[in-house]
Protein backbone atom coordinates (compact mmCIF):
# COMPACT_ATOMS: atom_id res chain seq x y z
CA UNK A 1 0.00 0.00 0.00
CA UNK A 2 1.60 3.29 -0.77
CA UNK A 3 4.46 4.16 -2.90
CA UNK A 4 8.00 3.05 -2.05
CA UNK A 5 10.00 5.30 0.41
CA UNK A 6 12.77 6.72 -2.38
CA UNK A 7 16.41 5.18 -0.97
CA UNK A 8 17.90 8.98 -1.03
CA UNK A 9 15.36 9.44 1.57
CA UNK A 10 11.98 11.08 2.07
CA UNK A 11 10.31 14.97 1.96
CA UNK A 12 7.48 15.95 4.42
CA UNK A 13 5.36 19.42 3.83
CA UNK A 14 4.29 20.40 7.54
CA UNK A 15 0.73 21.51 7.64
CA UNK A 16 1.08 23.16 11.27
CA UNK A 17 -0.55 22.67 14.57
CA UNK A 18 -4.05 20.60 13.93
CA UNK A 19 -4.81 20.18 17.41
CA UNK A 20 -3.88 22.52 20.60
CA UNK A 21 -5.35 21.38 24.03
CA UNK A 22 -7.00 24.73 25.22
CA UNK A 23 -9.93 22.62 28.07
CA UNK A 24 -12.03 20.83 25.73
CA UNK A 25 -14.48 18.56 26.87
CA UNK A 26 -13.39 20.32 30.49
CA UNK A 27 -10.30 18.16 30.39
CA UNK A 28 -7.93 18.25 27.74
CA UNK A 29 -6.20 21.10 29.53
CA UNK A 30 -2.84 20.29 28.39
CA UNK A 31 -1.09 18.19 25.99
CA UNK A 32 -2.29 16.01 22.83
CA UNK A 33 0.69 13.49 23.19
CA UNK A 34 1.34 10.44 21.25
CA UNK A 35 -0.98 10.55 18.72
CA UNK A 36 -2.24 7.44 17.49
CA UNK A 37 -4.81 7.28 14.84
CA UNK A 38 -7.78 4.79 13.86
CA UNK A 39 -8.94 5.24 10.10
CA UNK A 40 -12.61 5.53 9.75
CA UNK A 41 -15.12 5.52 6.63
CA UNK A 42 -14.52 9.92 6.86
CA UNK A 43 -12.35 11.07 9.27
CA UNK A 44 -9.19 9.78 11.24
CA UNK A 45 -9.69 9.60 14.91
CA UNK A 46 -6.60 10.77 16.46
CA UNK A 47 -6.43 8.96 20.32
CA UNK A 48 -3.96 11.45 22.48
CA UNK A 49 -2.90 11.89 25.98
CA UNK A 50 -4.33 15.01 27.26
CA UNK A 51 -3.68 16.14 31.09
CA UNK A 52 -6.89 17.04 33.21
CA UNK A 53 -4.35 18.26 35.94
CA UNK A 54 -0.38 18.19 35.99
CA UNK A 55 1.19 15.08 36.86
CA UNK A 56 -1.85 12.79 35.03
CA UNK A 57 -2.19 11.82 31.43
CA UNK A 58 -5.22 10.30 30.14
CA UNK A 59 -6.16 9.13 26.50
CA UNK A 60 -8.99 11.08 24.54
CA UNK A 61 -9.47 11.49 21.11
CA UNK A 62 -9.67 14.38 18.43
CA UNK A 63 -11.80 13.48 15.23
CA UNK A 64 -10.37 15.42 11.92
CA UNK A 65 -12.11 14.77 8.69
CA UNK A 66 -10.67 12.91 6.51
CA UNK A 67 -10.39 14.74 3.11
CA UNK A 68 -9.14 17.95 5.34
CA UNK A 69 -7.23 16.08 8.24
CA UNK A 70 -6.67 20.08 9.31
CA UNK A 71 -9.95 19.97 10.10
CA UNK A 72 -11.65 19.50 13.51
CA UNK A 73 -14.59 17.57 13.92
CA UNK A 74 -14.70 16.98 17.43
CA UNK A 75 -13.44 15.51 20.35
CA UNK A 76 -14.18 13.12 22.78
CA UNK A 77 -16.07 14.66 25.94
CA UNK A 78 -14.54 12.60 28.90
CA UNK A 79 -11.15 9.87 28.89
CA UNK A 80 -11.94 7.02 27.00
CA UNK A 81 -10.30 5.01 30.48
CA UNK A 82 -10.06 6.29 34.19
CA UNK A 83 -7.04 5.71 35.57
CA UNK A 84 -6.34 2.28 37.60
CA UNK A 85 -7.06 1.20 40.59
CA UNK A 86 -4.67 1.97 43.54
CA UNK A 87 -1.02 0.03 42.62
CA UNK A 88 -1.75 -0.69 39.25
CA UNK A 89 0.07 -0.30 36.60
CA UNK A 90 -1.13 2.48 34.98
CA UNK A 91 -2.49 4.44 38.69
CA UNK A 92 -1.17 7.12 37.25
CA UNK A 93 -1.03 7.97 33.62
CA UNK A 94 -2.50 5.73 30.21
CA UNK A 95 -1.32 7.11 27.00
CA UNK A 96 -1.92 5.73 23.50
CA UNK A 97 0.36 3.75 21.66
CA UNK A 98 -0.92 1.47 18.87
CA UNK A 99 -4.53 0.90 17.50
CA UNK A 100 -5.38 -2.39 15.96
CA UNK A 101 -8.35 -3.61 14.38
CA UNK A 102 -9.31 -7.48 14.48
CA UNK A 103 -12.18 -9.92 13.60
CA UNK A 104 -14.87 -6.21 14.59
CA UNK A 105 -12.73 -5.36 17.46
CA UNK A 106 -10.80 -2.46 17.74
CA UNK A 107 -7.68 -3.26 20.10
CA UNK A 108 -5.96 -0.17 21.50
CA UNK A 109 -2.57 -0.90 23.01
CA UNK A 110 -0.95 1.81 25.51
CA UNK A 111 1.15 2.93 27.57
CA UNK A 112 0.40 2.92 31.98
CA UNK A 113 2.70 4.84 34.06
CA UNK A 114 2.88 4.10 37.91
CA UNK A 115 5.02 5.41 40.86
CA UNK A 116 7.85 3.96 41.96
CA UNK A 117 9.17 4.81 45.80
CA UNK A 118 12.48 4.40 45.21
CA UNK A 119 15.14 7.34 43.99
CA UNK A 120 13.55 6.10 39.83
CA UNK A 121 10.69 8.34 39.02
CA UNK A 122 8.27 6.43 37.46
CA UNK A 123 7.67 3.03 35.97
CA UNK A 124 5.72 2.23 32.03
CA UNK A 125 4.40 -1.07 31.12
CA UNK A 126 1.68 -1.41 27.98
CA UNK A 127 -2.05 -2.69 28.26
CA UNK A 128 -4.89 -3.06 26.25
CA UNK A 129 -8.34 -1.64 26.03
CA UNK A 130 -10.78 -2.73 23.28
CA UNK A 131 -14.34 -1.55 22.06
CA UNK A 132 -17.14 -3.83 20.19
CA UNK A 133 -18.23 -0.50 18.69
CA UNK A 134 -15.42 0.89 16.35
CA UNK A 135 -13.44 2.93 18.90
CA UNK A 136 -16.54 5.34 20.96
CA UNK A 137 -15.93 3.47 24.33
CA UNK A 138 -13.52 1.01 25.75
CA UNK A 139 -13.01 -1.75 28.22
CA UNK A 140 -9.98 -3.16 29.50
CA UNK A 141 -9.16 -6.41 27.91
CA UNK A 142 -7.23 -7.63 31.70
CA UNK A 143 -6.39 -6.28 34.85
CA UNK A 144 -2.55 -6.19 34.65
CA UNK A 145 0.01 -5.44 31.58
CA UNK A 146 0.41 -7.30 28.68
CA UNK A 147 4.29 -6.20 28.38
CA UNK A 148 5.80 -5.95 31.72
CA UNK A 149 9.10 -6.17 32.93
CA UNK A 150 11.00 -9.25 32.67
CA UNK A 151 13.71 -11.64 33.68
CA UNK A 152 16.08 -10.17 30.54
CA UNK A 153 14.56 -6.80 30.39
CA UNK A 154 14.30 -5.40 33.45
CA UNK A 155 13.26 -1.54 33.73
CA UNK A 156 10.20 -1.06 31.03
CA UNK A 157 8.25 -2.32 28.23
CA UNK A 158 6.29 0.73 26.78
CA UNK A 159 4.85 2.68 23.43
CA UNK A 160 4.48 -0.65 21.12
CA UNK A 161 3.56 -0.48 17.65
CA UNK A 162 1.33 -3.55 17.26
CA UNK A 163 0.97 -5.08 13.64
CA UNK A 164 -0.19 -8.40 12.30
CA UNK A 165 1.27 -10.13 9.34
CA UNK A 166 -0.40 -13.56 8.72
CA UNK A 167 -1.04 -15.52 11.94
CA UNK A 168 1.69 -13.72 13.58
CA UNK A 169 1.40 -10.46 15.41
CA UNK A 170 4.30 -8.25 16.25
CA UNK A 171 4.97 -5.36 18.59
CA UNK A 172 7.94 -3.38 18.50
CA UNK A 173 8.16 -1.30 21.91
CA UNK A 174 10.87 0.74 23.94
CA UNK A 175 12.65 -1.61 26.55
CA UNK A 176 14.12 -0.23 29.18
CA UNK A 177 18.08 -0.13 29.95
CA UNK A 178 18.31 1.60 32.84
CA UNK A 179 18.56 4.83 34.68
CA UNK A 180 21.40 7.28 34.48
CA UNK A 181 22.67 10.37 36.64
CA UNK A 182 22.89 13.48 34.80
CA UNK A 183 22.49 16.86 36.67
CA UNK A 184 21.63 15.47 40.05
CA UNK A 185 18.65 13.92 38.54
CA UNK A 186 17.35 10.14 36.63
CA UNK A 187 17.19 9.52 33.33
CA UNK A 188 15.89 6.79 31.46
CA UNK A 189 17.19 5.26 28.19
CA UNK A 190 15.45 2.66 26.17
CA UNK A 191 16.03 1.03 22.60
CA UNK A 192 13.42 -0.35 20.75
CA UNK A 193 12.67 -4.35 20.85
CA UNK A 194 10.57 -6.55 18.67
CA UNK A 195 8.62 -9.64 20.02
CA UNK A 196 6.32 -12.34 18.51
CA UNK A 197 2.58 -13.69 19.60
CA UNK A 198 -0.14 -16.31 18.53
CA UNK A 199 -2.76 -13.85 19.85
CA UNK A 200 -1.31 -10.82 20.96
CA UNK A 201 -1.40 -11.29 24.52
CA UNK A 202 1.25 -13.22 25.49
CA UNK A 203 4.44 -12.44 23.88
CA UNK A 204 7.68 -14.64 23.31
CA UNK A 205 10.57 -11.92 24.17
CA UNK A 206 14.57 -12.00 24.05
CA UNK A 207 16.02 -11.33 21.11
CA UNK A 208 18.36 -8.53 20.17
CA UNK A 209 17.08 -5.08 19.73
CA UNK A 210 15.51 -4.31 16.61
CA UNK A 211 16.90 -0.38 16.72
CA UNK A 212 19.96 0.07 19.27
CA UNK A 213 21.43 2.83 20.87
CA UNK A 214 24.45 4.44 18.96
CA UNK A 215 25.32 5.78 21.82
CA UNK A 216 25.06 5.11 25.83
CA UNK A 217 22.52 7.84 26.82
CA UNK A 218 20.70 7.83 23.65
CA UNK A 219 16.62 6.51 24.16
CA UNK A 220 14.52 4.93 21.51
CA UNK A 221 10.44 5.24 21.62
CA UNK A 222 7.58 5.14 19.96
CA UNK A 223 8.10 3.37 16.26
CA UNK A 224 5.47 3.26 13.88
CA UNK A 225 5.60 1.03 10.46
CA UNK A 226 4.24 0.76 7.28
CA UNK A 227 4.57 -2.00 4.79
CA UNK A 228 5.87 -0.26 1.37
CA UNK A 229 4.57 -1.20 -2.36
CA UNK A 230 8.13 -3.77 -2.54
CA UNK A 231 7.03 -5.91 0.36
CA UNK A 232 9.45 -3.67 2.25
CA UNK A 233 8.74 -2.36 5.59
CA UNK A 234 9.30 1.65 6.86
CA UNK A 235 9.75 2.46 10.24
CA UNK A 236 9.92 6.21 11.80
CA UNK A 237 10.60 6.44 15.61
CA UNK A 238 11.79 9.40 17.85
CA UNK A 239 15.30 9.35 19.42
CA UNK A 240 16.84 11.74 22.22
CA UNK A 241 19.93 12.40 23.85
CA UNK A 242 20.01 12.48 27.94
CA UNK A 243 21.34 15.84 28.65
CA UNK A 244 18.87 19.08 28.25
CA UNK A 245 16.65 16.79 26.10
CA UNK A 246 13.39 18.71 27.44
CA UNK A 247 14.48 21.58 25.91
CA UNK A 248 18.07 22.03 24.44
CA UNK A 249 20.02 19.92 21.77
CA UNK A 250 19.15 16.39 22.99
CA UNK A 251 15.94 17.08 22.43
CA UNK A 252 13.74 14.35 20.60
CA UNK A 253 13.98 14.56 16.45
CA UNK A 254 12.57 11.53 14.18
CA UNK A 255 14.60 8.65 12.84
CA UNK A 256 14.33 6.28 10.25
CA UNK A 257 14.89 2.45 9.36
CA UNK A 258 13.70 0.12 7.01
CA UNK A 259 13.57 -4.44 7.09
CA UNK A 260 12.88 -6.60 4.31
CA UNK A 261 11.85 -9.31 6.89
CA UNK A 262 10.42 -6.96 10.35
CA UNK A 263 13.75 -8.72 11.82
CA UNK A 264 16.88 -7.17 10.89
CA UNK A 265 16.48 -3.23 10.16
CA UNK A 266 19.08 -0.93 8.82
CA UNK A 267 18.92 2.66 10.57
CA UNK A 268 18.72 5.47 8.50
CA UNK A 269 17.82 9.04 10.43
CA UNK A 270 18.95 11.09 7.37
CA UNK A 271 15.94 9.88 5.38
CA UNK A 272 13.34 10.89 7.84
CA UNK A 273 13.15 13.55 5.87
CA UNK A 274 11.44 15.76 8.60
CA UNK A 275 13.26 18.15 11.64
CA UNK A 276 12.55 21.01 13.82
CA UNK A 277 11.29 24.20 12.10
CA UNK A 278 11.79 27.53 13.59
CA UNK A 279 9.42 30.13 15.18
CA UNK A 280 6.85 27.07 15.20
CA UNK A 281 5.30 24.68 17.66
CA UNK A 282 8.22 22.20 17.29
CA UNK A 283 10.85 24.98 17.28
CA UNK A 284 12.74 22.57 19.42
CA UNK A 285 11.39 18.91 19.23
CA UNK A 286 9.94 16.85 17.28
CA UNK A 287 8.75 13.32 18.61
CA UNK A 288 6.32 10.51 18.76
CA UNK A 289 5.41 9.88 15.17
CA UNK A 290 2.60 7.89 13.80
CA UNK A 291 2.56 7.64 9.87
CA UNK A 292 -0.49 6.42 7.56
CA UNK A 293 -1.95 5.87 4.74
CA UNK A 294 -4.95 6.92 3.70
CA UNK A 295 -6.64 7.95 0.10
CA UNK A 296 -3.61 8.01 -1.97
CA UNK A 297 -1.36 10.22 1.09
CA UNK A 298 0.92 9.07 3.59
CA UNK A 299 0.33 11.66 6.25
CA UNK A 300 2.47 12.22 9.37
CA UNK A 301 0.59 13.27 13.20
CA UNK A 302 3.34 14.05 15.67
CA UNK A 303 4.33 16.28 18.34
CA UNK A 304 6.64 19.04 19.38
CA UNK A 305 8.26 21.35 22.14
CA UNK A 306 7.37 20.24 25.50
CA UNK A 307 6.45 16.31 24.57
CA UNK A 308 3.12 17.68 22.80
CA UNK A 309 2.45 20.40 25.32
CA UNK A 310 0.48 22.23 22.63
CA UNK A 311 -0.99 19.47 20.95
CA UNK A 312 -0.37 17.63 17.59
CA UNK A 313 0.65 18.64 13.85
CA UNK A 314 0.67 17.31 10.82
CA UNK A 315 2.91 16.46 7.90
CA UNK A 316 2.34 14.74 4.75
CA UNK A 317 5.14 12.55 2.23
CA UNK A 318 5.78 14.89 -1.15
CA UNK A 319 5.49 11.97 -3.58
Amino acid sequence: MGSRVPESGQRWRKHGLVFRAEGQGGWMFSHAQVPTVLLLSDRFRVFVASRPRPGLSLTGWVDLDRHDPTRVLATSPAPILQPGSPGSFDEFGIMPAAVVEEGGVTRLYYSGWSRLASTAPYHNTTGLVVSEDGGRTFRRACPGPVLDRSPSEPFSATSPWVLREGNTWHVFYSSGLGWIEVGGKLEHVYDIRHATSADGLVWRRGGPSAIGQRFAEEALTRPTILREADGNWSMWFCHRGSHGFRGGGDAYRIGFARSVDLSTWIRDDAAAGIDVTADSFDSQMIAYPCVVEADGRRLMFYNGDGFGQAGFGLAELER
